[in-house]
């Protein structure tokens, strides 16, 4: 009786590992979709599509980009959270709508550490401040002294409210002890556009999303807000540099899968993602972005999405800020 029960335990373990097995060799059977929660054009979209290329001329998988915008990145996440969990629907996901929209949103539709399968950390990114190329604004001290001298005459554009760049800039606010007008766009382009037509003086976004446009001539940098410069933005200062030591806030993207995905499958495409990460060209392509690679584990993505939950929402609550 003992050994029929140890020979019936052995035979369940190995077909579990062997139906595991057949899974990953079998998956994906059909084109994988991966949401970009912002529009086109976007820093968030540039990197998504580089991803799911590499991804795609290393493996062979069809990758198709599907934007879906809104409500500060919330509908592309809350969509890859209640899809399937059959390994064919995935988010790439980042700081505003994985680590801030939890505390800012009152009555978010998803919970990114109960509803998502963390998969791989993708990319991380300072944002810049920019302004248009003709702006009387040259440096970081310009805009607080204007600002100081009339207070909520400087409106800045975001990608949207509870995006880094908005909680970025209300640190930045407090810090320096300015205010500053909030104009938020659903996306990068119509914000990029009024920037330049003169009907915002400032612009806060991930370097990616605008350093196209500082490169062509038509903005100018003041200031990144990573710790240290932007190796693609040498030439601009950092925050902390302009004055304000200690001054330090990134985004960063994350790949996603709704809950309970199956481990392989969560295994093999974390595997090929952060091979995919690795190749002399993404890392080009990235780096020429103004994005600093970052893979991961599973484990690790999922430690940093908690550990960003907490320290965002600590600003969120301090700032004030709310969305209904």
């Amino acid at each position: 009786m003992q050994i029929s029960r140890r020979v019936a335990l052995a035979l369940a373990v190995a077909a579990t590992f062997s139906s595991g097995a057949v899974l990953a060799q079998a998956w994906p059977a059909k084109p994988i979709k991966l949401i970009v929660p912002f529009p086109a054009g976007g820093g968030t979209d540039i990197i998504g599509r580089e991803v799911a290329q590499k991804l795609a001329t290393n493996t062979g998988w069809t990758v198709i980009i599907d934007n879906k915008p809104g409500s500060g990145g919330n509908l592309g996440v809350d969509a890859a959270a209640k899809s399937p969990a059959d390994g064919y629907t995935f988010v790439l996901g980042q700081t505003s709508n994985l680590a801030i929209n939890p505390t800012l949103y009152s009555k978010l539709p998803y919970d990114p550490v109960k509803d998502l399968s963390p998969v791989s950390m993708v990319a991380s990114a300072p944002l810049v401040i920019v302004v248009a190329a003709d702006s009387p604004y040259k440096t970081l001290a310009d805009i607080v002294a204007a600002s100081r001298a009339k207070p909520l005459s400087l409106n800045y554009a975001t990608s949207g409210n509870g995006t880094v760049a908005h909680l970025a800039t209300e640190m930045f606010q407090r810090t320096a002890n300015v205010q500053l007008t909030h104009v938020p766009y659903k996306g990068a382009a119509q914000g990029a556009t009024d920037l330049i037509g003169g009907q915002v003086q400032l612009y806060v976004s991930s370097v990616p999303t605008l350093i196209g446009h500082i490169k062509n001539g038509k903005m100018r940098a003041i200031a990144v807000t990573s710790a240290k410069r932007a190796d693609d933005l040498p030439q601009v200062p950092t925050i902390a540099e302009s004055g304000y030591k200690g001054f330090e806030a990134v985004t960063w993207f994350g790949i996603a899968g709704p809950a309970k995905l199956p481990k392989e499958v969560v295994t093999r495409l974390n595997a090929e993602i952060n091979k995919a990460l690795q190749a002399p060209d993404l890392l080009k392509k990235l780096s020429d972005q103004g994005a600093d690679v970052a893979g991961s584990t599973p484990e690790q993505f999922a430690t940093l999405i908690r550990d960003e939950i907490a320290r965002w929402g600590k600003v969120v609550k301090e700032s004030g800020a709310k969305v209904d």
